[in-house]
């Protein structure tokens, strides 16, 4: 067995580096900016009002003013103001000429509709936003490694950004093995499962930034299983395979890998529990471009544990992105998280609560099987549970976070 720092290091090995193109801002969503992106106009580019109310020259106010004209947010309209008018404007509309100030329509008394009693004194300034006020043209709007969320977009396109450079999300794609599975809806026959795996890894790779492709199911049949994986080559960046890679007399992921990898396959057994089993292998598109294949245990638990460990830091590179690890937090063991000693480094699945010394609680979770997937949907994250006798209840444990919401953050920070 190998510790788990160096199958993780194989399996970042064979991935290319992110690849970098020039797109269009909309298709940005999700992608890692390769280069700054600069504002093609101020933001706003017009000086303009921050409120309802009326545009004044602010020696006026207080006093009672002629209202002149009025303007809406997208007019073109430009009555000018003089001294003792005013222009009634509302949010986001341009400031008019003459005007310095907005009164706040809350401090105003309307007198008919020529007059208008300003109740409050205003300085010059208030209540406006002057051009250029949040980005100058040609500043930078976002930087360079920043992933592209709604936020960010809406600031791109407010500074009549159109394009950016940005890193491309890998297409993965999950191709699940097995003669016994079934998809959802359908039936189950005699010694039949349905496949979870593929929605699951497909789910996973798509909150990992990856464009998720399904490339089905193959039989375990070495002649259609090459024939699927070589037909999926052209259309993806990586390929994650589930089941088919321990020592069975079927598992014929690793003897497709070792012949379509040329030499570059690799068979891992790695020192955790679970997902102990493990492939890697560099194929070649028709084309001749290098695209790594994953090959997970087909166990549920183990198939995510792996893809959670090894695969989602591969591709988070792959994406530009500068962080791949989880989030870690110290806990206390709300139960016993006892073991044997095997050699290998154990991932319980546990839920998180708020309390203890550490300010976690880390509680297990019953049904710790790799086979349990029940758990590891009620679980917050993986607690590490070190070779030897384990952790008894009280004791100090650290917890892969893998529910980011727990911390408060969305699905897609860490």
């Amino acid at each position: 067995m190998i510790p788990l720092a160096d199958a993780r290091r194989k399996a970042l090995g064979i991935c290319p580096p992110p690849r970098a193109a020039r797109i269009p801002v909309t298709d940005a969503l999700g992608c890692v900016l390769a280069e700054p992106a600069t504002a093609a106009v101020a933001v706003p580019p017009f000086a303009n009002s921050a409120m309802d109310g009326y545009a004044l020259r602010a020696a006026d106010a207080p006093g009672t003013l002629e209202v002149v004209g009025r303007v809406l947010a997208g007019s073109t309209a430009r009555p000018e103001v003089g001294p003792g008018q005013a222009v009634r404007i509302m949010t986001g509309a341009p400031v008019p000429p003459g005007a310095d100030a907005v009164c706040m329509v809350e401090l105003t008394k309307p007198d008919g509709d020529r007059r208008v009693h300003i109740e409050a004194a205003v300085a010059p300034g208030d209540n406006i936003r002057p051009a250029g006020d949040d980005v100058p043209p040609g500043g930078t709007v976002v930087d360079a490694g920043t992933l592209i969320g709604a936020t960010q977009l809406a600031a791109l396109l407010s500074a009549g950004v159109a394009e950016v450079t940005a890193y491309l999300r890998p297409r993965l794609g999950v191709l699940s093995t097995g003669d016994e599975l079934v998809d959802a809806g359908q039936p189950l026959g005699p010694a039949q499962i349905y496949d979870s795996n593929r929605p699951m890894l497909m789910a996973l790779a798509g909150e990992a930034g990856c464009v998720a492709v399904d490339l089905g199911r193959a039989p375990d049949e070495e002649v259609a299983l090459t024939a699927r994986i070589e037909g999926a080559l052209a259309g993806i960046d990586v390929m994650v395979l589930s089941g088919g890679v321990s020592v069975g007399d079927v598992d014929l992921v690793k003897v497709v890998l070792d012949r379509l990898g040329g030499g570059t396959a690799e068979w891992l057994q790695i020192a955790i529990r679970p997902a102990k089993p493990f492939s890697c292998a560099v194929l070649r598109d028709p084309a001749g471009r290098a695209v790594p294949a994953f090959g997970l245990p087909g166990n549920p638990v183990s198939s995510a544990v792996s893809f959670e460990l090894l695969v989602r830091p591969a591709v988070l590179g792959m994406a530009g992105q500068q962080v791949t690890g989880r989030p870690r937090v110290q806990a206390t063991a709300a139960g016993d998280l006892r073991r044997r000693p095997d050699g290998r480094l154990h991932f319980a699945r546990v839920r998180l609560e708020r309390g203890g010394p550490t300010g976690w609680r880390a509680v297990p979770l019953r049904g710790q099987g790799s086979h349990q997937i029940g758990s590891l949907a009620g679980a917050h994250g993986l607690a590490l549970v070190p070779d030897g006798d384990g952790v008894a209840e009280g004791g100090a444990v650290e917890v892969l976070v893998t529910d980011l919401s727990v911390l408060g953050l969305p699905s897609g920070e860490g």
